[in-house]
Parts: C-alpha cells; structure tokens; sequence
C-alpha cells in the first residue's frame, strides 16, 4: 500500500470513528498509535467519558475482534484465560478446553484496579508473552493483539493498585478528560435523539494493521532525535528534585516506536521532534515515581514531564 493511499485510509478511519465518539481527538490518536506499535494502553479517567465507547468503536472500524472484560474483586484468572471443561458431545467424557475472552484481537479490560493481583498476572503474562498458559499447556493467541486497561482515578476503596512493574508494561498511560461545552452540546444532540448509533464501517482488517505495525518501524529517525529520546529519559533519572525513580530503557524504546507512529498518522515520512515531545507524556507519566518535593509544590506526572522536556 502506497504512502499516499496509507493517509487517505487514516481520514477514512476517524471520520468513522467520529460518526459515534464526539471530541476525545488525543485519545482516539493515542490509542491508534498504541495499535500500530504493537503495545497496550492504560486509559485513565472520570466515570462516563466514553473509554468503552472509543475502544469498541475503534474495533469495528479496524475490523478487528473485540471482547470486554469487568474487573471485579473476585474475577478469578480462568475467567479471562479460560479453563477445561467436560466434553461429553461424542458420547466419551473428555476433557476441552474452553477459551476465554482474552482470545480476542482488543480486549478491554472495564476498571482493572478492581481486579485482584493474581488476575493482573494473569492478564500480564498474556500482554507479554502473547500466550496464555492453563495447567500443563500453552495456547498461542491471536494477532494482532492489543489490551486496552480502563482505571477509575475517583474510587480507591476496594481497589488493587498495579505495582510499577506492571504498570512498565504498558506502552501508554493516557489521559481521558472531559469534553469541552461545544462537544457536550453535541453529545447530548446525538445521544438523546437517535434511537440508534450510526454503524461504523470496517476501513482495515487484521492484515492491513499488521503491516502497518511493520512499516511504522520502519519510519525514519535521525540520529540527533534517537539522542534526544535517551536523553529525556535519562533526564527522569538524574532529576532528583522531583523524581524518585526514573524510566526505565523500555521508556526510550516506547518513546521512539510511538513518535514514529505519530508521524505516520500525521502525514509525515519521518519523526519530528514534536512527535517525541507530545509522546514523552502518555509514555513517561505511568513510568516516573515523584518524590514529596513534587507533591508539596501540587505537581503532577505532566507537570514534572513538562519540566524535564524543557518547555
């Protein structure tokens, strides 16, 4: 597929995208990008702000298999990996097993901090390895595959907090926020008039996508950005004033793959350094641990990314 063809299939797709989802622009971005570098995402925001609503709606126009899971205290790891079950169709008890709805292209995971640690394990092995392992066997999942994690930042009662090693393994920590007053007025417009939400049509399928993870790393870079990256991440080690622990190298590598992937969806044939800087923030805020100077002067994530970026 031609460059060319690549940019008109991307406007193709969000006009799909936004016949449902109004606003949430940065997220709809954010969560492609995820997509096309072969990551997962940890989407983080306010009951009601279509999380659920821009996942599925990306699925469809992607034409890629979506399954949704809610963590709950006592989902158990069976009930996303699956289990065995007794099989008597052949008139011979057996054995089967049964696969559960992490065997899905976008699986969504609805409010993961209220899953319990051994289910997050679970889910983990299957985000890194992309296989799930029950009893003695392996069972290889689908590609492409991609999980989507919702986290509510209001309720903490009754919750598991990811551990920072967990939270590592996500590409990106993004931000769902509030839509601004004209795009409110539009929801409520298309939400309380309508009898139904218009369909969305498939613009890629799971090839296409496949081979567009493949050509986003192939997005040139020059040299001086691959410095620049390391150099922002290397900045949240030594920036002892406000940061307690800094990224890892896994954060370098995320922050090139998703500035690459940027500039693939924004029309450009090689990475700028507004790519890396507007990703340094959903790449890096999950990824640093502030210390108590950071919290006394009522300074978040972004704030501290801000500063480290030089802006």
């Amino acid at each position: 597929m031609r460059f060319e063809e690549i940019q008109k299939r991307f406007d193709v797709l969000f006009r799909e995208v936004n016949k449902v989802v109004v606003g949430q622009q940065d997220v709809i971005e954010q969560v492609m990008a995820a997509i096309l570098c072969d990551g997962h995402a940890l989407l983080e925001g306010n009951p009601g702000l279509a999380k659920t609503l821009v996942v599925r709606t990306l699925s469809d126009a992607l034409d890629l298999k979506f399954s949704r899971i809610q963590g709950t205290p006592d989902l158990l790891p069976s009930d996303i990996t699956g289990t065995y079950i007794i099989d008597d169709s052949a008139k011979k008890r057996e054995f089967k097993f049964q696969p559960g709805p992490v065997f899905a292209n976008v699986v969504l995971l609805d409010e993961l901090n209220r899953a319990a640690p051994k289910t997050h394990s679970a889910l983990l092995e299957a985000m890194q390895e992309r296989q799930v392992t029950v009893g003695n066997s392996t069972f290889k999942l689908d590609t492409p595959f991609l999980v989507l994690a919702t986290q509510n930042p209001i309720e903490q009662e009754g919750t598991f907090k990811l551990s920072e090693a967990q939270a590592d393994r996500f590409l990106f920590k993004i931000l769902v926020t509030y839509p601004k007053y004209e795009e409110e007025l539009e929801i409520l417009e298309r939400f309380t008039e309508a009898k139904a939400l218009p369909s969305v049509k498939a613009v890629f399928g799971k090839e296409t996508i496949m081979g567009l993870q493949a050509l986003t790393r192939q997005v040139p870079i020059a040299h001086d950005f691959k410095k620049y990256a390391v150099d922002v991440v290397t900045r949240t080690r030594t920036e002892k004033k406000l940061i307690e622990y800094g990224a890892s190298p896994r954060a370098s590598i995320s922050l090139v793959l998703a500035a690459k992937a940027r500039a693939l969806l924004h029309n450009r044939k090689h990475v700028s350094k507004e790519d890396l800087q507007a990703m340094a923030y959903p790449v890096l805020r999950h990824r640093i641990i502030l210390n108590f100077e950071a919290e006394r002067n009522n300074m978040d994530e972004d704030a501290v990314i801000e500063k480290v970026l030089g802006r």
